[in-house]
């Protein structure tokens, strides 16, 4: 990602962070209406969920200048949602419902040049976590 990328989805991330908890029940509304076979994967109170996601996020947005600092956090995440029985197929859907919540937040600020840092943002996590979750020891159902 370019300093500017980096710089857009660090500023927009601050703006939806101030109502983490609203965004992050927006993306979760959002997933289960583009696919509820994900459903099953959460706890039916989402309240902790919706916590994680916005931890995850920030600590993966404070990083990206030097993603090398956190791509074990990053493989560790993938190992776990490999067990739950995450594909690959459902990253894309993931990344459907991120861009989709974040534009329904910023409003006019979530314009082509954000959607496109962020959709890079997202794709660089994404194909990560695809790569480690693949690499993943199986897990016993």
């Amino acid at each position: 990602m370019t300093p500017r990328q980096i710089a857009i989805v660090r500023q927009q991330f601050g703006l939806v962070a101030r109502h983490a908890d609203a965004f992050a029940a927006g993306f979760y509304d959002t997933l289960f209406t583009i696919d509820d076979t994900l459903r099953p994967l959460f706890p039916a109170d989402l309240a902790a969920q919706r916590g994680k996601l916005v931890k995850v996020l920030a600590h993966v947005i404070l990083s990206l200048h030097d993603l090398g600092a956190v791509i074990d956090d990053v493989r560790a995440l993938a190992a776990r949602h490999a067990g739950y029985g995450v594909t690959s197929t459902d990253y894309d859907t993931v990344g459907i419902a991120l861009l989709t919540t974040l534009g329904d937040h910023l409003g006019d600020r979530f314009d082509d040049e954000a959607r496109a840092a962020w959709a890079l943002c997202y794709g660089t996590l994404a194909n990560a976590m695809i790569d480690a979750g693949r690499s993943a020891p199986a897990v016993a159902a």
